[in-house]
C-alpha cells in the first residue's frame, strides 16, 4: 500500500507507520520527562502535514529533521538541570568579569552590564531587543535560504550548528553558571528553583506593552546556562557560512547582527562578557570540528552524500 505525493513520489505504509511510531515514542517520552505540552502536538501536527502534503514539503522537513532533534534535546535537558551535577559558578565568574572587564563608576569598579544599566536609554533598550530577536529567525531563515540554493552548504551549515550546540552543553555541565542578571536580583546565594527572566529585555517589552520576551524566557531550559553564551555563537556560524559562500552584501547583515547579538547579550545583562567571548570560541571550535571530521572521515561525507540524496 502505498499513497502518491504532488511530484510523483510515493509514501508506503512502512513510512506512514514509522512516522506514526516515532512521533508517539516522542510524545510519551517528552511526557515522561518534562510533562506534557500543547507544543509537542503542534510539532508532530507540522511534521504530518509537511511530510504527506508534497515531494517538496517532505524533502524540506526532513533536511530540516536536524534542527528538530537539536529542539528536542534542548527541551531535554529540563529534565537534567546541570545544578544537580556540578557546582554553580556565581560570585567567582562575577569577580573574574570585574577583573577583566571592570569599569571604574565613581570609584567602585563595575561590570559592564551594572555600566549599561545605569547608562541604559530607550533606544539602546530597542535595539538590543531587536537583535536578541534576531537569534532565531536569522540562523533559520538562512538555512531555508542554503536549502533551496545549496543542498550540501545547507548540511553543513545545519550539522555544524548542532555540532557548536553539542560543545556548548557539554560546558554548561561542566561549568554551570549564573547569569549577570542572577547576582542583580539573588546575590550570590544559589537558589535551585530560579525561574527564567527577562532582565533588560523587560525595557522592550515594556516600552511596547507586550510579553513576548517574558514569554520566551518562562519556557527556558536552565537559568544556570551562561556558559558560553550560545546567542553569541549562532550569528558567528551564519557570518562564517554566509562568507564562505560568498553572499556579498548579505554578509554585512550578517556582521551586524553578530556584534548587535554580542553587544545585546552584556547590555541586557543576560550574559556576561565572558559568556560571549567563550560563545565566540564555542563557534570557532564547532565549525574547525564539523570541517575537521568531513576531511578526515569517509564514513561522515558517506552519510552525508546519502542525506543530501535524500533531500535534493
Amino acid at each position: 500500500m502505498s499513497l502518491a505525493l504532488n511530484g510523483g513520489t510515493t509514501v508506503t505504509l512502512k513510512n506512514f507507520l514509522a512516522v506514526v511510531l516515532v512521533s508517539a515514542l516522542y510524545l510519551a517520552v517528552s511526557t515522561l520527562l518534562v510533562g506534557f505540552k500543547t507544543d509537542q502536538l503542534f510539532l508532530i501536527a507540522i511534521f504530518f502535514v509537511l511530510y504527506f502534503a508534497t515531494t517538496g514539503t517532505r524533502k524540506f522537513i526532513l533536511g530540516f529533521s536536524i534542527f528538530i532533534v537539536y529542539w528536542i534535546i534542548f527541551d531535554y535537558m529540563k529534565a537534567f538541570p546541570n545544578y544537580q551535577y556540578n557546582e554553580v559558578h556565581i560570585a567567582g565568574l562575577y569577580n573574574l568579569e570585574k577583573r577583566f572587564f571592570g569599569i571604574n563608576e565613581a570609584g567602585h569598579i563595575i561590570t559592564p552590564n551594572e555600566y549599561w544599566r545605569i547608562h541604559g536609554h530607550t533606544f539602546l533598550h530597542l535595539l538590543t531587543g531587536v537583535f536578541y530577536l534576531c537569534w532565531i529567525p536569522v540562523p533559520l531563515g538562512f538555512a531555508a535560504y542554503l536549502f533551496f540554493t545549496r543542498k550540501r552548504q545547507f548540511l553543513y551549515f545545519s550539522l555544524t550548528f548542532v555540532v557548536v550546540n553539542l560543545l556548548g552543553f557539554v560546558v554548561y555541565y561542566s561549568y554551570p553558571a549564573a547569569p549577570p542578571w542572577y547576582v542583580q536580583y539573588h546575590g550570590f546565594q544559589f537558589y535551585r528553583a530560579t525561574a527564567g527572566n527577562t532582565a533588560g529585555l523587560a525595557k522592550f517589552d515594556a516600552y511596547f506593552h507586550i510579553n513576548l520576551f517574558k514569554s520566551i524566557y518562562a519556557k527556558g531550559s536552565n537559568v544556570f546556562a551562561a556558559m558560553p553564551s550560545l546567542h553569541s555563537s549562532y550569528p558567528l556560524i551564519v557570518m562564517y557560512y554566509g562568507i564562505k559562500n560568498r553572499l556579498g552584501w548579505a554578509n554585512l547583515f550578517f556582521g551586524t547582527v553578530t556584534v548587535g547579538i554580542w553587544f545585546a547579550a552584556v547590555y541586557t545583562s543576560h550574559h556576561y562578557t565572558l559568556d560571549v567571548m567563550a560563545g565566540i570560541l564555542t563557534a570557532a571550535l564547532g565549525i574547525g570540528l564539523f570541517n575537521l571530521l568531513v576531511a578526515k572521515s569517509k564514513t561522515v561525507r558517506g552519510w552525508l552524500d546519502r542525506y543530501e540524496a535524500v533531500i535534493g
